[in-house]
């Protein structure tokens, strides 16, 4: 198989693969909002769902990581929010509480995913250099914002099976977050972006 007919043939697999996940993250949130009438599992779920979408429009990239590092790095990440479960575990806070803390994180991921448009990816790769928006404060706010509603959802379901899932796939996250910095370090542009914007998630702390 030719090198560009196997790349065409991974990323479909890789867009059916992150649609058949979310698809079954779909049924065991809505399944426990029906149930429960918490509404912290469907932030979650509406942020989730910008990856599929994003996913699918998302423009070509100039330069793309293909190496089996950030192939795993990338699927670690995006498969373990979609296997988080909502179950009875005792909630540490109030659903309001863990609501408003969700919201936030998925008020990040809207903004960062505005800002940054047809740019957004799975893989590290560069799709241009976004500046604008919440990209001036910290060089991944989507991630920001991914990490804050996993927060929020481990909060609100606390179960050995979820905490070990975000451990090990936020770990990825930020693994994954370097790379695509690893990626775009050849770019002039991003080279002077990151000379102004030092902080990769959070302002002040890293």
């Amino acid at each position: 198989m030719k090198p560009l007919a196997r790349a065409v043939q991974h990323d479909l697999c890789a867009r059916a693969l992150v649609a058949a996940l979310f698809t079954l993250l779909s049924v065991n949130l809505l399944a426990d909002f029906v149930r429960t009438q918490r509404v912290t599992g469907l932030l979650l779920l509406v942020g989730e769902s910008l990856v599929v979408v994003l996913t699918v429009v998302r423009r070509p990239a100039r330069l793309v990581d293909r190496s089996v590092a950030a192939a795993v790095m990338t699927m670690v990440s995006l498969a373990g929010p979609q296997l988080l479960r909502a179950d009875d575990a005792a909630p540490i806070a109030p659903d309001a509480w863990t609501a408003m803390l969700s919201a936030v994180g998925l008020g990040l991921v809207v903004v960062g995913k505005i800002a940054l448009g047809r740019s957004f990816g799975v893989v590290p790769a560069n799709r241009g250099v976004v500046v604008r928006g919440p990209y001036m404060l910290v060089r991944h706010p989507i991630y920001t914002g991914y990490l804050v509603t996993h927060v929020a959802f481990l909060i609100a379901h606390p179960s050995p099976w979820n905490i070990s899932a975000l451990l090990v796939a936020d770990s990825a996250l930020i693994v994954r977050a370097l790379m695509e910095e690893r990626v775009l370090s050849a770019d002039v542009e991003y080279q002077r972006y990151c000379r102004r914007v030092e902080w990769h998630l959070v302002p002040g702390v890293y």
